[in-house]
């Protein structure tokens, strides 16, 4: 693993540095590279600009790690404001993404199951879609089974985020198959141990392309499969292009995904050439951590960085 990458994700979770960098005036300024503000009025006024050029938008309040129930009641009821933000907002393609740990995992998972049960009730009235995001592997399997329960119990608007770095990924895929899942598929942004993740950058890759194609096959795609594909590598965006040509596959059948603030060049060519593009767009107080697993992902990243600082 590149050495630069384990410092950033070290980094990532030193609360120290959050308390401190989250109320720095330079720093919040600085983060405006991935993050879109800190408010929700932030980021609807940053969606409404990225859908000009054609972007769908999957919409963040950054936050995870709650310990306590109040907290992720009141990160729940900002969800509630979203929902009620973007309900009228017809115009454009805004769906939601939220991390359990943030919703009360942590505390216990009825608890956590119980606050998204009314959030996803409350979207599914006015037809917005929810991912749940994949954090370490130290709560896949749990997320997995709330996951199921929810499209269990008829939530049928919920997605699932899978990791192309973990080794169990594709018995994982071959398990939800079954029911269509909706599935963004990253590579991960998290350090994992050598016992569950791939070490090196091709074996990952390489288990994205594998999985990727189960979720294109047609049977799965006769199921109700519809696959996200979030990655800002060529290569594998240009497989995906030569894949879906080569069998007929439609353009709704499926969509990209990137992170806001990372390669809007390569955003906007995939919308001109008729691709859907959804942007991964985050806002809220609590931005360090993610921040800071977007540095350590790319080298690139922190040359951006470096590149405003001295402006």
């Amino acid at each position: 693993m590149n050495p630069l990458k384990d410092v950033f994700l070290f980094l990532s979770k030193q609360k120290f540095l959050q308390d401190l960098l989250s109320t720095s005036g330079p720093a919040k300024i600085i983060s405006k590279r991935f993050i879109s503000g800190e408010t929700l009025e932030d980021g609807i006024t940053m969606a409404k600009e990225l859908n000009k050029s054609g972007s769908k938008i999957s919409l963040d309040n950054l936050g995870e790690s709650v310990e306590n129930e109040q907290a992720a009641l009141e990160a729940a009821q900002e969800y509630y404001k979203i929902i009620n933000r973007i309900k009228s907002e017809d115009s454009f393609d805004i769906s939601i993404s939220l991390k359990l740990t943030q919703m009360g995992l942590d505390i216990s998972d009825e608890f956590c199951l119980k606050n998204l049960r009314g959030i996803m009730a409350e979207a599914q009235k006015f037809n917005k879609l929810v991912t749940i995001d994949m954090e370490s592997s130290a709560y896949t399997d749990r997320t997995l089974n709330i996951f199921r329960q929810l499209r269990k119990e008829g939530f049928s608007g919920t997605g699932i985020v899978i990791q192309s770095c973990l080794t169990r990924t594709e018995n994982d895929i071959k398990n939800l198959l079954p029911i269509g899942p909706r599935v963004r598929l990253c590579k991960g942004a998290y350090k994992e141990p050598a016992t569950v993740a791939f070490s090196k950058k091709q074996d990952v890759d390489a288990n994205y392309i594998k999985v990727l194609s189960m979720l294109l096959s047609e049977e799965a795609l006769k199921k109700g499969s519809y696959p996200e594909i979030a990655t800002h590598d060529e290569k594998i965006i240009d497989w995906t292009v030569d894949f879906v040509k080569n069998n007929n596959i439609a353009l709704d059948k499926f969509e990209f995904q990137m992170l806001y603030g990372i390669r809007r060049d390569l955003q906007e060519n995939l919308v001109k050439h008729g691709y859907r593009m959804r942007v991964y767009l985050p806002y809220g107080t609590h931005w360090y951590p993610y921040y800071m697993r977007r540095l350590a992902e790319r080298p690139a990243n922190v040359w951006f960085v470096l590149k405003g600082i001295w402006r």
